[in-house]
């Protein structure tokens, strides 16, 4: 490919990410940005758009570096808003209006945000989760006029943003400024908040755009929700290069056909999702010889593909290039890749994780933190330009987490290092495998879920004497079903509807057991632990005897 092919393909990069708005604003101000079902904004709207929404964030108090958490579902809206509140020099929070009030009240307090922009559809929920701690800010309604009455909460509404000058503000951000805050499950039940910056996705944008040679001809999908760091690719994968995002409706995932229909009417050429959605076509058998023939390459990440997807959707699609992608939230949307040659032969083959991205690097290291041969598993660390400066306001977190094994056994490491929690290996040929992870974390339906949260709201139902919870393997789109064993207070007729009712007030839906188990008291081990082994054990016996 010549130089300046390349050149045109992979633009250079904007230093600060609402920059790839303006840049093609000034470029291709008529060119289609978002498209949200039938309705579209080209790059010259939402640049203004966003400009706007810029200006009404500081009219309303946010200066440089402050949160503001956003409450809008998966929209035009909702973009308009991240990208708003990244040209005010602040950073962006996305918040799952799925979740219970009680957990959107916990990440609104962790993060203190200036304001929360929200739509008229998440005020009641927003509002009850508001009511739960006494912190003020503002609240911006998006598609609103009048916010109800709440005491003490000051507002600002759709019409004042949409009255702002469109010219962008001058704010002195840096590529190393947070861009956003993703809160993601925590053990004690505490959510934790990933800062990541503008230079961290910048760094993974130009490595993934190069190599998968995004043009401006492009249109990718938009499947993942703001929550989700996958979406921040979605984003500004999409603006850097100057292509077409194409938000996928969450009623396209309600019907089997219904993420193929989309791909096919919306002429996809790049997928980009959790494996669950690709699991989900392969067991309805929605892919028909040679179908989505725009589509180029299909992308997945957040947990592992069945193979015999893998192999079902290579056979269906010939013409399209397929890569596993892999990295935890810490080390910015992806640290590794690898782009599947051919079908596996077997659907016992694994696929592997394979090469670090540019920038990124993968070591496998030993309980002393010395680095293992090839074939030997063990603990996986990231280092790199991806690499999250650490927790939130939380150094005992980081500090665990994130580890500077310089040292006398340094061993040429970076100065660096993400402690994944994961388990792998490297082959012969120098590629790397996921294996399965050290603690309790998991991924289910995309969501990484640490089942410590689940037992924390466990633990704060007074009818359960002791409880525990597991996760086994499935052959169903979920990819991990969480099982949960308990005890009661002796003939108190409380059981998994009771139990899910009350979880419901604390956890989101895909944190919910789907199985169940009661005991008189749960299993010990010789140490007179709970002997979660034997729990396992059984529900995957109760799993395969039902699959």
């Amino acid at each position: 490919m010549s130089t300046l092919i390349q050149a045109l393909i992979t633009p250079p990069m904007a230093p600060l990410l609402h920059e790839s708005i303006t840049r093609q604003a000034e470029n291709r101000p008529e060119a289609v940005a978002v498209v949200d079902g039938y309705v579209r904004i080209t790059y010259g709207e939402l640049e203004q758009r966003s400009n706007r929404m810029a200006r009404a964030l500081v009219n309303a108090g946010c200066d440089k570096g402050n949160r503001v958490c956003i409450a809008i579902p998966k929209s035009i809206d909702a973009i308009v808003a991240v990208a708003g509140v990244l040209k005010a020099g602040c950073i962006y929070t996305p918040l799952d209006m799925s979740s219970p009030p009680a957990r959107l009240a916990r990440i609104v307090k962790a993060c203190e945000p200036s304001v929360v922009l929200a739509s008229e559809s998440a005020l009641k929920t927003l509002h009850s989760a508001l009511d739960l701690f006494d912190r003020e800010f503002v609240i911006g309604l998006v598609d609103g006029e009048a916010l109800p009455d709440w005491s003490g909460v000051g507002s600002f509404s759709a019409g004042e943003i949409e009255a702002q000058p469109d010219s962008a503000l001058e704010v002195s951000s840096r590529p190393e400024d947070v861009a956003y805050i993703l809160f993601t499950s925590g053990s004690t039940g505490q959510p934790k908040g990933v800062p990541i910056s503008h230079d961290n996705v910048e760094a993974f944008v130009a490595w993934a755009n190069r190599y998968f040679a995004v043009s401006t001809e492009d249109r990718l999908s938009g499947h993942t929700a703001l929550h989700f760091d996958l979406s921040v690719y979605d984003l500004f994968g999409t603006f850097y290069a100057g292509a077409e995002l194409h938000l996928v409706p969450a009623t396209a995932s309600l019907l089997p056909t219904g993420i193929a229909d989309f791909i096919r009417d919306s002429r996809i050429t790049q997928w980009f999702s959790v494996p669950s959605v690709l699991n989900f076509m392969f067991k309805f058998g929605v892919v028909e010889r040679g179908d989505f023939p725009d589509l180029k390459r299909v992308l997945w990440c957040g947990e592992v593909l069945p193979t015999p997807a893998l192999v079902y959707l290579m056979q269906q699609l010939p013409h399209v290039q397929f890569t596993n992608l892999y990295g935890p939230t810490e080390t910015t949307i992806a640290s590794s890749y690898f782009t599947v040659p051919e079908a596996p032969a077997s659907a016992n083959d694994d696929v592997p994780i394979g090469l670090a991205c540019d920038g990124e690097s993968l070591h496998l290291l030993d309980e002393s933190l010395q680095p293992v041969d090839a074939g030997v598993t063990a603990d996986l660390y990231i280092g790199g330009i991806g690499l999250s400066r650490g927790y939130w306001r939380d150094e005992e977190r980081t500090a665990e987490a994130f580890i500077t094994p310089l040292g006398d056994s340094g061993h040429g490491l970076p100065e660096r290092l993400y402690r994944t929690g994961d388990l792998a290996f490297m082959d012969a040929e120098g590629l790397t495998h996921f294996v399965g992870r050290t603690d309790a974390q998991i991924k289910s339906r995309g969501y990484r879920i640490e089942l410590g949260e689940i037992e924390a709201a466990l633990a704060g139902i007074d009818e359960l004497v002791e409880s525990a919870t597991v996760a086994v393997a499935s052959d169903g789109f979920e990819g991990k079903v969480i099982c949960c064993a308990y005890a009661t207070q002796a003939q108190n007729g409380f059981g998994p509807q009771e139990i899910t009712a009350r979880l419901r007030d604390q956890l989101p839906e895909y944190m919910i057991p789907a199985r169940w188990e009661s005991y008189d008291a749960l299993p010990r081990n010789p140490a007179g632990k709970i002997d979660r082994v034997a729990l396992r054990e059984r529900f995957e016996s109760q799993v395969q005897s039902s699959s």
